[in-house]
């Protein structure tokens, strides 16, 4: 199996500063980790994207404040920082999804991972939050329909709901948004009873996890409750939010997944379709253990 492994040094100079969960550190772990595997992997270098791919998803409105955010170095909220370096980092990482679907459509490899920086799924089609400038699974998603992939499945596992994934497809029944996260977390969406409006309702669907959840719940949703939405939906293609805060290290939540936990939640991910696969880097931020567990991800990706 051939596996794009999409990253850039530009994501570095997103600085979000001394004592931020969110930082460069994070991406400097997975290339360590992930070294092993270069000769086994395909590299590509993404290119940053224009405001009119952005706009896919995106107010031009909302582009132009992080534009501003970073050339000022601010921030746009309490959580999400920008620094001179973000503009054209977050412009990158949409570009990264890009690359992904290029790609996959030019058979140069059949499944991807994003090691980008900043994340993207919180962020609303109107606004930034979370750590998150620019959504760029969702952006990818567009990008997948416009390039013949018309029915687009995206799954997400960060411990915190996807709400910027969820709002730009909840109408839509052409994109399929299924999410596990802690409950009652940030950002405080993401219950059950929200599956859709419109065309859209029924094609949104939320699991959620008690604090202290570990890989026995964790299993039970990808490996039960997962598989007949995928066969139902018959995606083109999926796209995985990997978000690594469900492990049982990280700071920011109260779940206990394990690594071999996340070894086993991305096989079943992975033995739904024969369809392509790219995942894209949202959570974890126990560094050490995000790089373990970003490796892992790869290994399933390589079929090992």
């Amino acid at each position: 199996m051939r596996v794009g492994f999409i990253t850039d040094a530009v994501f570095l100079k997103h600085d979000t500063g001394i004592g931020h969960p969110e930082s460069a550190a994070r991406l400097r772990s997975i290339a360590s980790a992930v070294e092993p595997l270069h000769h086994k992997l395909v590299a590509v270098t993404p290119k940053p994207v224009s405001t009119a791919d952005i706009e896919r998803i995106h107010t031009r409105e909302q582009i132009s404040d992080v534009e501003a955010c970073s050339e000022r170095a601010g921030a746009i909220d309490s959580d999400t920082v920008c620094s001179h370096g973000s503009y054209l980092a977050a412009r990158t990482a949409v570009g990264a999804g890009i690359a992904a679907i290029d790609g996959i459509d030019s058979d140069k490899f059949q499944r991807a991972f994003c090691a980008v920086r900043p994340p993207g799924h919180h962020a609303t089609p109107e606004r930034s939050m979370g750590f998150c400038l620019f959504n760029n699974i969702a952006i990818a998603a567009r990008y997948a329909q416009e390039r013949g992939f018309k029915k687009v499945m995206i799954i997400d596992f960060d411990v915190h709901h996807g709400n910027g994934t969820q709002q730009a497809f909840y109408a839509d029944n052409t994109v399929f948004y299924f999410s596990s996260h802690q409950a009652f977390a940030y950002p405080g969406t993401g219950m059950e009873e929200e599956t859709g409006v419109g065309e859209g309702k029924g094609y949104t669907r939320n699991f959620l996890m008690m604090p202290d959840s570990g890989d026995a719940e964790a299993l039970d949703i990808y490996q039960n409750d997962l598989p007949p939405f995928v066969t139902a939906f018959k995606p083109d293609i999926i796209l995985v939010s990997a978000g690594y805060d469900l492990h049982e290290s990280d700071p920011l939540a109260q779940l206990n997944v394990t690594t071999e936990g996340i070894r086993s939640m991305v096989r079943s991910i992975l033995d739904t379709a024969d369809v392509p696969f790219v995942f894209f880097l949202e959570g974890g931020y126990d560094v050490e253990a995000l790089g373990r567990n970003v490796r892992v991800t790869i290994e399933e990706m390589l079929g090992n």
